[in-house]
């Protein structure tokens, strides 16, 4: 039987600057890359809130875009 993932609701959902350097190593490093947010919160082990959070934070630094079929790529390659 699967278990699921349940975090810990007292944890702080803030994006540090470590893991967002992190995921934009790894855009930059995988050119093309375009991920869902759910195969974004698989690959990166991150709850749906924190992973909205990095994401959104990436957008709006212009580091990342949105595609029309909502996957997340780099803005600018």
């Amino acid at each position: 039987m699967a278990t699921t993932y349940t975090p810990d609701p007292s944890l702080p959902r803030i994006p540090t600057a470590a893991l967002v350097n992190r995921i934009k190593a790894e855009y930059l490093e995988l050119p093309g890359l375009q991920l869902t947010p759910w195969q974004a919160q698989r690959l990166w082990g991150l709850d749906q809130v924190q992973c909205d959070a990095i994401l959104e934070v990436l957008v709006e630094t212009s580091f990342l875009r949105k595609t029309r079929n909502g996957a997340y790529a780099v803005a600018n390659p």
